[in-house]
């Protein structure tokens, strides 16, 4: 397949088959590899005449923006965890590992399920994941040191919540304690490099919004979510179980909105003297429309010029670098930070982040 210096930018690769191997190989490199051969098996659905193969074959748009392979991959495991296909229990556990047998069970399991497969290629995956809260804990312990240990939090492509949630979880970042120590969900990622700055965090109040949010508390909605897990990932999904039941004792703050317009809203609101209003967003900004991000970004900068000491802004982005599809925690605060600064490398679901920030 092509290289990543060869294409310039893995985003674009514009062959399907390329982009899948290439999505199946960032997989395993994410440790998934019974996962991975389930994405592989895509190339021989591909040969098919299902409705699901042919879309696949011909997908319009670039395949890795989309997401595409990770979409049906949903589709599947969603098979599975619905009872209707334990068949692929198999592969996940890798009691078949063979990739010609992986696809022919694949192809198998197309042909009898296309009609239920298809509607998943139609639209981005939700990957609402709480370990991704461990960067976004870390820039605010970062910030705390430079404008305070007061914030509010704006969350945008907030999906069902999870990491609206954030602020009731108990969080090791590397020796370094936030959150409450009582919490049913703790996040402890590896921890490479050094610790983030032990400052004081208290977060005063947290917000989110989604295009189309996913209600936790409702029980198909749930399963979809859990679907776009990885399935070798147990640790995740034991801790989506814990996310949905701390959501059913008390809903995360989420309304359905643009994220344009609720980010404006935000900004417009008054704002309280010695809190750091904070937006943040985790692996969702290459899904939005190209106009929305100009417009979020241009709202974010006229505020951070009427920003002040007493009243400052902050911008989390723990995003996929396009060019590398390395996920990485960046931050921009005013007055004073306007230049965005990279604090860490993460793993896609949170489960190492390597500290890169040395002032």
């Amino acid at each position: 397949m092509a290289s990543e210096n060869e294409t310039g930018n893995v985003m674009e690769i514009a062959s399907v088959a390329e982009a899948i191997e290439w999505q199946a190989q960032h997989m395993e490199r994410a440790g998934s590899p019974n996962n991975a051969r389930i994405l592989r098996s895509l190339l021989a659905v591909m040969e098919t005449q299902t409705a699901t193969g042919r879309r696949i074959a011909n997908w319009q748009g670039l395949t890795l923006e989309d997401a595409m392979p990770l979409r049906v991959a949903g589709g599947f495991h969603y098979l599975l965890l619905k009872g209707e296909e334990e068949r692929l229990a198999d592969v996940y556990r890798g009691a078949i590992t063979d990739q010609g047998q992986v696809d022919d069970l694949v192809v198998e399991i197309v042909q009898r399920h296309d009609h239920t497969l298809l509607p998943w290629l139609d639209g981005p995956p939700q990957t609402n994941e709480a370990g991704r809260s461990a960067s976004v804990m870390a820039g605010l312990l970062w910030l705390s040191g430079k404008l305070g240990p007061k914030f509010e939090l704006t969350e945008i492509g907030a999906s069902a919540g999870v990491n609206t949630m954030m602020a009731r979880y108990f969080y090791n970042l590397g020796g370094v304690k936030a959150g409450p120590s009582l919490s049913s969900i703790t996040i402890a990622p590896e921890w490479r490099g050094d610790p983030p700055p032990a400052n004081p965090v208290e977060i005063v109040g947290i917000k989110g919004c989604d295009i189309k949010p996913i209600d936790l508390t409702d029980e198909r909605q749930a399963i979809r979510l859990k679907s776009y897990i990885w399935p070798e990932a147990m640790e995740r999904l034991a801790r989506m179980d814990a996310a949905i039941a701390m959501a059913e004792r008390a809903a995360p703050d989420l309304v359905q909105m643009d994220a344009g317009d609720f980010v404006e809203e935000r900004l417009a609101a008054p704002q309280e003297e010695g809190v750091t209003r904070v937006l943040f967003h985790t692996v969702m900004w290459q899904y939005m429309p190209q106009a929305t991000r100009e417009r979020i970004t241009a709202a974010m900068e006229a505020a951070g010029e009427r920003a002040t000491a007493e009243k400052p802004l902050a911008w989390i982005k723990v995003e996929t670098n396009r060019a590398t599809f390395k996920h990485e925690l960046r931050v921009r605060y005013w007055p004073g930070g306007a230049d965005e600064v990279k604090l860490a490398e993460a793993h896609p679901h949170g489960a190492w982040v390597e500290w890169q920030e040395k002032g």
